[in-house]
């Protein structure tokens, strides 16, 4: 039997090893057993030929093709290939059920994070009514898709929003076995989000999180056709005399095309209900409002003060969106204390340990335990951590005790350049000079 479902392929299909939650099988030399050697031998020979990466590639160059067709033709082209006539009926089916759930993760692996890294993503390119761009961007889902056609003009700001996202999970982790680091393709993180990890988790809220930021400040500048400065109402508990204006971060509309456009692929998606993938779009969901809500609830009141020589005899206040390192923080924190979440009877997401507190609808909760980041995984995604830097006397995870694992590490001599000796010159600048020094280096084995 072949295992369905959530899971990964290791070694290609000859090896015939999978993993994933549920059943795992295991078969040495093929999908067959108990025929004759010849034709065990045959078959080992197609299966490790048959390359399903390079023909989801060349499916996926089409970006006009939405994910169902790009399946649909794939076990198409499959059938006419001949790989179910290479060997008997149950291998060729063996052969298309493998490439079909490979074509499902390939498929799914894209994110609209690649918007970051995107060429297109610069001012001159949003022209309104210029319809080659959507069909340009990879990553999107239908309904993506069809809010960059109508709001051409947010699309920078939610590539803007990406990167921030992006820098600032790399930013709170750089000192963690799991950097949040980056691969050159459109998944943007690699396998690993694959996993309904806390790692994962943490990513879709802090990249929604970002969208927030950067749609609102966008309003707020004039730089979108279809909002301006906030029209939060004013503070109940704002002082009499202090006047409620001035220009703020659009929250509320940020919020809104956040939650439109970041969940507008899980809302696609239908699965059977109580199965291992609804589970999974449950978690992003949930994530993905647990990381608006953060921005929401951080965003406070500013005031500007006015009056002669400064004697502020009157206050401007406004609502502004609080610097984006606490809403990392805030995130940070809600990763460490993220729930274990299953599915019930219901199909609804339950903690697994129930004798604790619900999660709030602004905690981050997961479903998968986090894999091994110590080692080198191309099924899980983990890059491992040899030949990250250390830290020989911190006993944190920035540690060499722990970042390596126990492998231990090497010791090199590095020169460090930086900016010395600086002097004000008036009026108006900084002048410094360079410095070389050498230091000590650690580097995980």
């Amino acid at each position: 039997m072949v295992q369905t479902g959530r899971g990964n392929a290791e070694g290609g299909f000859g090896g015939g090893r999978t993993t994933g939650r549920g059943t795992t099988n295991k078969n040495q030399g093929g999908a067959g057993g108990g025929d004759d050697q010849g034709g065990a031998l045959s078959r080992r020979v197609w299966m490790e030929t048959l390359d399903c990466s390079t023909v989801a590639r060349k499916f996926t160059a089409k970006p006009w093709r939405s994910p169902t067709q790009i399946r649909m033709l794939f076990k198409l082209k499959l059938m006419r290939s001949g790989w179910g006539g290479v060997t008997d009926a149950r291998h060729g089916v063996v052969a298309i059920t493998f490439c079909a759930f490979f074509m499902q993760v390939f498929v799914e692996a894209s994110s609209w994070w690649s918007l970051a890294m995107n060429p297109l993503l610069i001012p001159e390119a949003y022209i309104i009514g210029g319809q080659p761009l959507c069909s340009q961007l990879t990553g999107l889902s239908k309904g993506q898709k069809k809010l960059c056609q109508l709001y051409q003009d947010h699309m920078q700001f939610i590539g803007e929003g990406a990167k921030t996202g992006i820098q600032e999970c790399q930013y709170q982790f750089r000192n963690r076995r799991w950097n949040c680091s980056t691969v050159d393709n459109t998944s943007v993180f690699g396998r690993v989000m694959q996993i309904g990890s806390r790692e994962t988790a943490f990513t879709y809220a802090i990249s929604a999180a970002g969208v927030v930021n950067a749609v609102s400040r966008a309003c707020r500048e004039g730089e979108l056709s279809s909002c301006g400065c906030s029209r939060a109402a004013r503070p109940k508990d704002l002082p009499r005399d202090w006047l409620w204006g001035g220009c703020g971060d659009n929250l509320n509309y940020g919020y809104r095309f956040s939650k439109e456009f970041v969940d507008a692929r899980e809302r696609e998606k239908t699965f059977t209900k109580g199965s291992v993938e609804s589970a999974r779009l449950l978690m992003n969901l949930h994530n993905n409002e647990a990381g608006r809500r953060i921005a929401s609830d951080l965003a406070h009141v500013s005031c500007k003060c006015h009056g002669v020589s400064g004697s502020c005899s009157l206050k401007t206040c406004w609502l502004q969106l609080a610097d984006f390192r606490k809403v990392g923080d805030a995130l940070k924190e809600k990763y460490d204390s993220a729930a274990a979440m299953r599915l019930n009877s219901r199909g609804k997401l339950v903690q697994v340990h129930s004798k604790f507190n619900s999660p709030t609808s602004s905690d981050l909760v997961y479903i998968d335990p986090s894999p091994d980041y110590c080692v080198e995984n191309k099924t899980t995604g983990s890059l491992g951590t040899q030949g990250r830097l250390c830290n020989k006397t911190s006993e944190g995870m920035d540690g060499c005790a722990l970042m390596c694992c126990g492998r231990g590490y090497d010791q090199y001599k590095a020169q460090l350049v930086e900016r010395c000796h600086c002097k004000f010159h008036w009026c108006c600048y900084v002048k410094c000079k360079r410095c070389s020094r050498v230091v000590d280096q650690f580097v995980c084995k």
